[in-house]
């Protein structure tokens, strides 16, 4: 490594947003030398073998601590302390891109909460050990836009939709998400470290623009989403390039100790009807003609508009993509073969009818049978998850199988949230919180505070749970009482705190107050893996 340079430790660099931060890192080279932690036996890490080689590294000796021009590898595992030590040891920075997302972080949750919340607190310990870590490291953290859950284009009864928000909003978890759990968990414990540095990026959903990728993706967590779901995607090379872009802000104090939402922006907005028609032109299918839309549930996603993406890119510089970009991309990366297929699909009305056909059965199947489908749980009759992502079963009978062909709604009327507090004022006093933690529920336990927003105070909250948590993670993150989140008594809670029920009523009803039992998460344990034995169970 060189002296003069510094030196940035990368995790998670074999996945879709990591290697693209990664790419940017080797566009930067002359300025940066980078530090990868890399799992052995990782498919995933294959894409990194000419870099690797270039830098002197045999990328097939998958084990110990490796150095070459610019670039070391610690072959490791970050739920391990010591490797990830390793990675950090002599670092300036530490950027995290690593995740156990979905639909895998539901066939095993505790691969996710392994990967999503205790090697956060491993990332943590390592900066906090280094010589002066605590105030000279700067931490990059990925955050998720699953954190806070469903945002429904219209509310209950016509009301406005929840469809646009803003950091601070209430952390409100989907039913049975447990990826979303985990990443509410990591991130507290980013914003409740002692860290000087630190900023959480919270993603929108991260596009591909390797088309190749993008079919990597199919899985019937796609019926999970409702057709009228808002999205503020983001590119997978926009999104590396918010991380990397970090690096610039070292002096810039009002960037850090903050959340971020990272969204495309306006140019990347669309909805889960227009995202599926463009995704299926590509190979010239009408997508109408493929799926039904009693496949796809009702409620209990996330995804949503940004109204504050804006923010973070005057900070990052990144949203250089919009939703035409991202198609060119993406046919541009096509095989042959498959641009062969679309023309053939756009020109031939036989052989367009024939695919859709064999693409219909193909998906008929795996949402009829997959333990992970919406439709399949209504089959079973899957109580608890038929009220989490229907409402109920009547709900899931009135909808229209043909309805999928039917043109999205415009973007009707929005309620921003109340965050319980004056945000445009200069400074805050005890009375303040003591609202702002009323209007969640509970009550601020502190006798006195001195406007410090990263002071640490205790508070409790409306089931008598007493906690510490600093000002900044519960007003300006969203953050409230970690126990709650343990349990899926959303409309228990919602009838207690003013704050959570602005999301929790948006798609539920105030009479829907019964707990959905923990036990339902095993419903989908190894799914994946299942469908893809003989029988297809």
């Amino acid at each position: 490594m060189t002296a003069h340079k510094e030196r940035v430790t990368l995790f998670g660099a074999s996945g879709t947003m990591g290697y693209q931060a990664f790419l940017e890192l080797q566009r930067r080279a002359e300025r940066y030398d980078v530090t990868l932690l890399l799992v052995p036996g990782d498919r995933r890490a294959r894409k990194l073998a000419p870099y690797l080689q270039a830098a002197g590294i045999d990328p097939k000796v998958e084990a110990g601590v490796v150095e070459g021009r610019g670039l070391r590898v610690v072959w490791g595992d970050a739920t391990r302390l010591d490797d990830v030590a390793s990675a950090v040891a002599g670092s300036d920075w530490v950027l995290n891109a690593m995740a156990y997302i979905s639909p895998q972080a539901d066939y095993r949750p505790a691969l996710a909460w392994a990967v999503n919340d205790a090697a956060i607190g491993n990332v943590l310990t390592a900066i906090a050990a280094e010589p002066g870590g605590a105030e000279r490291i700067c931490y990059v953290h990925t955050g998720s836009v699953a954190q806070t859950g469903n945002r429904p284009a219209s509310g209950v009864a016509g009301a406005p939709g929840t469809y646009v928000g803003r950091i601070g909003d209430p952390m409100n978890p989907s039913v049975y998400d447990e990826y979303a759990l985990s990443k509410i968990a990591g991130e507290r414990r980013v914003m409740e470290s002692g860290l000087k540095h630190w900023v959480s990026l919270r993603m929108s959903f991260i596009m591909p623009c390797d088309h190749a990728d993008l079919m990597a993706l199919f899985d019937p967590i796609a019926f999970h989403m409702p057709l009228d779901t808002r999205m503020e995607n983001i590119t997978d090379r926009n999104a590396g390039l918010a991380m990397v872009n970090c690096l610039e802000l070292r002096d810039d104090a009002s960037f850090w100790r903050r959340a971020y939402n990272v969204g495309g922006g306006e140019q990347m907005r669309s909805n889960a009807r227009d995202y599926l028609r463009s995704a299926y032109s590509l190979i010239g299918l009408d997508v109408g003609v493929c799926m039904d839309a009693n496949w796809f549930a009702l409620r209990n996603f996330h995804l949503q508009y940004f109204e504050d993406a804006g923010v973070t890119n005057s900070y990052l510089h990144y949203q250089t993509d919009d939703n035409a970009s991202h198609q060119a991309a993406l046919e541009g990366s096509m095989t042959p073969l498959l641009k062969g297929v679309r023309w053939l699909n756009q020109r031939v009305a036989p052989m367009r009818r024939l695919m859709e056909w064999a693409v219909r059965l193909t998906f008929k199947r795996m949402a009829e049978r997959h333990r992970n489908s919406p439709r399949r749980w209504y089959l079973d009759r899957n109580d608890a998850r038929v009220r989490a992502f229907f409402g109920s079963y009547a709900a899931y009978e009135a909808i229209a199988p043909d309805a999928l062909v039917v043109a999205p709604a415009a973007d009707g009327p929005w309620r921003r949230l109340n965050h319980g507090y004056d945000e445009q004022a200069v400074a805050l006093d005890l009375p303040a919180l003591r609202a702002a933690a009323a209007f969640r529920g509970g009550a601020c336990l502190a006798a006195e505070w001195d406007g410090e927003w990263y002071a640490q105070l205790s508070w409790r909250c409306s089931a008598d749970h007493e906690f510490e948590a600093r000002v900044a993670t519960v007003l300006r993150g969203g953050h409230w009482c970690p126990d709650c989140l343990a349990t899926w008594n959303g409309g228990e809670r919602a009838l207690r705190e003013p704050f959570f029920a602005q999301v929790w009523h948006a798609d539920h009803d105030t009479a829907e107050v019964q707990p959905y039992p923990a036990s339902g998460v095993e419903d989908v344990a190894d799914a994946d893996v299942l469908w893809r034995k003989p029988g297809r169970s």
